[in-house]
This record gives C-alpha cells, sequence and structure tokens, in this order.
C-alpha cells in the first residue's frame, strides 16, 4: 500500500494563533457552536495520518499507533479502536480524553487533535522548545530563500535598465 505524500505543515504559528484566539473572544458563541465531533474526528484522522517516529522519522500506521498508546496506557488500544473514534458513522465511538496525551506521543507530537479541543475553550497550547527551534530555523530558511530571490530580482533589473 503506497501512502500518498505529506502535506505541507498546516499547523498554525504561535503568533497566528494567539491573533485567531483574540478575534475569537471578542465574538459571542452562536448556538451549538461547540459541536466539535466532526472537527474532532477530522483532526485525530490528520494526525494519524501523519504520524512519525520521532526518532526515525519513519510514518507510523495506525497498528503501530495503537500498540504504542497501549504500552503507554498500560490498557489494551486496537487499531479498530481508532478507526471507530474517526469515522463519522460511528457516532456513539468516541475518542476518550483521558488518551489524549498517550494519542499526541504515540503519534511523534501531531497536534492537531488536541489543538481543536484547545482552541474552542479560547486556550492556545505552545510547543516544547524543540519545536520553537524548529520553527526559528524554517523561518529563517524562508527568510534566506526571500532574500536570494530578491537578489535575483535586482540583478535582473540592473540588466534591464542597461
Amino acid at each position: 500500500m503506497t501512502r500518498k505524500k505529506r502535506a505541507k505543515n498546516q499547523q498554525l504559528s504561535i503568533f497566528d494563533w494567539v491573533q485567531k484566539i483574540q478575534q475569537t473572544q471578542t465574538n459571542t458563541l452562536p448556538h451549538g457552536s461547540l459541536d466539535i465531533d466532526s472537527e474532532f474526528r477530522a483532526a485525530v484522522s490528520e494526525d494519524l495520518k501523519h504520524a512519525v517516529d520521532p526518532t526515525t522519522g519513519r510514518e507510523l500506521s495506525r497498528y503501530e499507533v495503537a500498540a504504542r498508546m497501549s504500552e503507554l496506557i498500560g490498557q489494551e488500544i486496537t487499531a479498530s479502536m481508532l478507526y471507530n473514534y474517526t469515522a463519522e458513522a460511528h457516532e456513539k465511538h468516541r475518542f476518550p480524553c483521558q488518551f489524549l496525551p498517550a494519542f499526541v506521543i504515540a503519534t511523534g507530537g501531531q497536534r492537531r487533535a488536541i489543538e481543536v479541543i484547545s482552541k474552542h475553550c479560547n486556550l492556545y497550547l505552545l510547543p516544547g522548545p524543540e519545536a520553537l527551534r524548529a520553527e526559528i530555523q524554517r523561518l529563517d530558511e524562508e527568510i534566506k530563500k526571500l532574500e536570494e530571490e530578491k537578489q535575483k530580482r535586482i540583478i535582473f533589473l540592473k540588466e534591464v535598465l542597461r
């Protein structure tokens, strides 16, 4: 079975997240706006799709995530249970909140599911120091790339003006 290429990291930066939270706090919540079932199921599903072993970077299957969760929690979690938690058709199957810390660790730090919960509480999570360093490095690389593009355009402009 082949896996789809990984989507770009769609997680918001810390500053985008804080800005979004501030906008939400000023608005009143409409009736039913905290029914996050579909959104949470989709987030759990995405976290499972992007689960990785943090030491090797290798993608993990649902079976491997279930095994890791079982080890962390001390009770059996099966891949079938994970499928049921994410299936829209299984309305009575809910992901237990007490499994969430083990789920985040077992998926290699995927945070979509926990962020769904926190954003609807008008809270935000701060990533650990390593995640912040990685985000800073990514930003530095983007800045360097943009500066290189800028230099190319400056050179091209000079040649056009000759």
